[in-house]
Order: structure tokens, then C-alpha cells, then sequence
């Protein structure tokens, strides 16, 4: 998650605002799911009540590719402190030009970072549900995930390869399938779902709301939670 240098630069700040109108209509299940689901069904893991915690946000972006529904993950660079090598959503902190964090700023951040991360043009973007607020323990983030329908696809590629190793779509009907289903287990002992999918091991926290996302969607199909593959899967 960067800080944003265009807001330094002083950029314009459209307008944002949610719409559901002309979303696909298998997108419904999400619009559902987003306008319906409590936090603790997503995470244990929520906001602090004292309001401790960096105002940030993600754009989980659906998509139609060839294969169908389709989700944008961005593969973080290995040299990073923070979540190093890891698949995740584009996303990243508010900056004070965003706005406000209980308003809209969240929209702003969201869509912000996925340009600054892909290269990913925001003016094709529907921006329509917001899930609730959770927590990342290990970095202390209050992350936002902004629910978003790719209306008009733009080409997105490694904008910063010091931040970004990939940019890469996953087709829902690969998360879906069993076989790419999986559970990690942490050094700490935590277990958590995980996908292996594009060759990657999305795992952590996107695999928490992903897995989540497809559960209440009405989307899971049933696997194995006894498969468990550690994080260092590659070697």
C-alpha cells in the first residue's frame, strides 16, 4: 500500500459515487451480498473501537474476460517491508486530498491507487457497493474494500516494478474450483483460506474477503479443508 504522489501534485478530485445501475445481472449476487453482510461474517479481525489504525482502502474490480467473471490482483514486489510477494487487491492509505474517510474517501483512495498500481483508467470503472471496514493486524491498516464493475476495461501492467511484481486477472470460475482451494497455515499457527490460482498462492487477508465474497455471493462450491499448503509452497 503506497502513498499517493499524484495527490502530493495536487491532481483533480472528481466526483465519486456508487451506482448500481446497468451492473450485469451476475453481479447481482454480490450487490446482495454486499448490502446484506456483517462484519464478523467477514473477519474476526475488525477496526479498533478506539479508532487506532491507518484509514486505508482496496477495489476488489469484477470483471468479463474470456473465461467469464473475472477478478484484478496485483502481485506485490519482493523487496517491499510490508506484505512482500504477496497477491492482494490494489489498494492502499488515504491521503488527506481523498477526502473523508467516513464519506467518500475511501471511493477516491480506491480507485486512486488501482491507477497509480496498474495503470488501470478510472473513468471506466462503476464503482457500486462498499463492504464493512476490517483490520490488518500486522500492519494496522482499517481497509475499506470498494466493490467495483470493470464497465469499460483499460490495459493495466507493473506501473512501479520497486512496488508491483504482476498485475494479473483470476477468473471467478478458477476460485470457484475445488481443486484450486486450499488452506494455509501461518508460522503462528493461524489457518486461513487460500487460493492457487495463476500461479500464484493468494492467501492472508484478499484471500479472507475473496473467500468470503464468493460464500455469501452464493458461488462456493464445496472442498477440502484438510488440504493445507504452507506459504512456502514454491520451495
Amino acid at each position: 500500500m503506497t502513498q499517493s504522489s499524484r495527490a502530493q501534485e495536487g491532481g483533480p478530485r472528481e466526483g465519486v459515487a456508487l451506482s448500481k445501475e446497468g451492473l450485469p445481472a451476475w453481479l447481482d449476487p454480490v450487490v446482495r451480498a454486499a448490502e446484506t453482510v456483517q462484519p464478523l461474517q467477514l473477519s474476526r479481525f475488525l477496526p479498533p473501537e478506539n479508532g487506532a489504525g491507518r484509514q486505508s482502502a482496496v477495489l476488489i474490480l469484477f470483471g468479463e474476460g474470456k473465461q467469464g467473471p473475472e477478478l484484478l490482483l496485483m502481485e506485490r514486489a519482493g523487496s517491499l517491508r510490508s506484505h512482500a510477494g504477496q497477491p492482494s487487491f490494489p489498494g492502499g492509505a488515504l491521503d488527506p486530498e481523498d477526502g473523508d474517510p467516513k464519506a467518500d474517501g475511501p471511493l477516491r483512495a480506491a480507485l486512486r491507487e488501482a491507477e497509480e498500481e496498474t495503470g488501470l483508467d478510472p473513468a471506466g470503472v462503476q464503482l457500486f457497493g462498499v463492504l464493512p471496514r476490517l483490520y490488518i493486524p500486522v500492519s494496522e491498516f482499517v481497509v475499506t474494500p470498494v466493490l467495483g464493475w470493470w464497465r469499460e476495461p483499460s490495459p493495466v501492467d507493473v506501473v512501479d516494478p520497486n512496488e508491483t511484481a504482476r498485475v494479473f486477472t483470476v477468473p471467478v470460475a478458477d476460485l470457484t474450483n475445488p481443486a484450486n482451494r486450499a488452506t494455509t497455515v501461518h508460522p503462528s499457527g493461524h489457518r486461513g483460506p487460500a487460493f492457487l490460482v495463476e500461479s500464484a498462492l493468494v492467501w492472508g487477508f484478499t484471500a479472507g474477503v475473496i473467500d468470503r465474497l464468493l460464500h455469501y455471493a452464493g458461488w462456493e462450491r464445496s472442498w477440502d479443508r484438510e488440504k493445507l499448503v504452507p506459504l512456502d509452497w514454491r520451495s
